[in-house]
């Protein structure tokens, strides 16, 4: 898997490039097409002029060209002097609209001395040299003329002729690469789900294979002949099995307890509770762990206000879970305080420890199910990371919330608010 998956994304990036690259040499192309259309239409626009102009000048001396000599005789005498310029501006303009080009135009048209003999109103001098020139008489005419033809050319004509095309394009490269990073994303979410599962299955199978062997180890002993007769041994040994059952159920019932929080089949049964008599009771509990470690727990139960509407048994465990965490994850002494508060009509209880801390990925990641942060050297941290997923599923059900500051090295403080009654 590890060898694939770099694979795949590979093969996809190399699918999705070339894939754009495609988009944008198709476009390009079609760009150089609709510059050469355009060419094309104004080059056809030309010959409608002049050919509009000498069906003109031939209708004017009442003669029809017979043959290609009498028409070229008689175009040697050409000039546009004789018609109206109502006249040529109607030609040129019906040229133009007929060959398909919107572009906005103004014109010239000059004799042999480079005189005016019609002049559009919107034509200015410098646009002479960005203009078409256009000799309307042959070579050997009497009256030499030439048509300039300025087009002034929007820059955004070629958008405008491929806009659908452009926006479509645009648009569909936009939703490949969503898909493909999209696709990416499910890829790593699927890997990293991956690795969960494999670290909580390891997890779960150690957690399970320790009390296990202590049973079985318990029974074997229960059947020792030194032991049969032993009412206070029968008792020790049936006494430690009792424990160990007892143990695994809890950490089966963790794991089916995430999974009613999952599917929301949760049901909190509310009632008043004195939220620091449960913190009293929870810290008493655990105090003899602490003290075996050498270490300390304060408690600066300070809120004036800490009667709360909440499910007894959920409670503890949200408290139980942070004073266990912050115990799990201390490298020597704990040093743990639970503080409690009033903010805006909240109850706020403060776990603070001098554990390892946390960086910000971990704190990021921490409330996230079977996580469980990096412990350095510390190797005998047990668990399914399941207890923070609880705490913070727990607390928002009570309408409360979680916050977590920490810094590696210096131990974490996580703060939880609940409602006041």
């Amino acid at each position: 898997m590890k060898k694939v998956f770099p694979l795949i994304v590979l093969l996809i990036t190399l699918s999705v490039l070339g894939i754009i690259f495609i988009q944008m040499s198709w476009i390009k192309n079609a760009i150089s097409l609709r510059k050469q259309q355009h060419e094309q239409d104004i080059n056809t626009a030309i010959s409608r002029i002049k050919e509009e102009f000498y069906q003109n000048y031939f209708g004017f001396i009442g003669q029809t060209p017979l043959d290609e000599n009498t028409k070229n005789f008689l175009l040697q005498k050409f000039t546009t002097s004789f018609m109206e310029k109502e006249d040529v501006n109607r030609v040129i303009a019906q040229s133009i609209k007929r060959s398909g080009i919107k572009d906005r135009y103004e014109y010239v048209i000059k004799d042999i001395f480079q005189n005016p003999i019609f002049i559009s109103p919107g034509f200015k001098n410098e646009h002479i040299n960005n203009t078409i020139r256009v000799q309307l008489t042959p070579e050997n005419s009497a009256f030499r003329e030439t048509l300039y033809l300025y087009f002034d050319e929007d820059n955004g004509y070629l958008i405008h002729q491929l806009g659908w095309v452009i926006l479509g394009s645009v648009v569909f490269t936009i939703i490949i690469i969503s898909a493909f990073a999209l696709t990416v994303r499910q890829m790593f979410n699927q890997k990293k789900l991956s690795e969960i599962k494999s670290d909580f299955i390891n997890n779960m199978t150690h957690e399970l294979k320790t009390p296990l062997a202590t049973i079985s180890l318990a029974v074997d002993a229960l059947t020792n002949e030194k032991v049969i007769n032993n009412t206070d041994k029968i008792r020790y040994y049936s006494a430690m099995i009792k424990d160990e059952n007892k143990r695994m159920n809890k950490q089966v019932e963790k794991i089916l307890q995430v999974a009613r929080i999952e599917r929301q089949e949760i049901k909190l049964n509310l009632q008043t509770l004195n939220a620091h008599d449960i913190i009293q009771k929870v810290a008493n509990n655990l105090s003899l762990q602490i003290e075996e470690r050498k270490g300390s727990l304060t408690l600066k139960l300070a809120a004036a206000k800490h009667t709360i509407e909440a499910d007894d048994v959920h409670f503890s465990n949200i408290v139980f879970n942070l004073l266990d965490n912050a115990i799990k994850y201390s490298k020597d002494e704990p040093r743990i305080e639970i503080e409690t508060l009033n903010k805006s009509n909240m109850l706020l209880i403060n776990v603070t420890d001098n554990g390892i801390g946390m960086n910000k990925e971990t704190q990021a990641r921490v409330f996230e199910k079977f996580y469980r942060a990096h412990t350095g050297n510390l190797h005998n941290v047990k668990g399914f990371g399941l207890g923070l997923s609880y705490v913070k599923a727990m607390a928002e059900a009570h309408g409360g919330r979680v916050h977590l500051e920490s810094a590696p090295g210096k131990g974490s403080t996580f703060s939880i608010y609940f409602p006041l009654s």
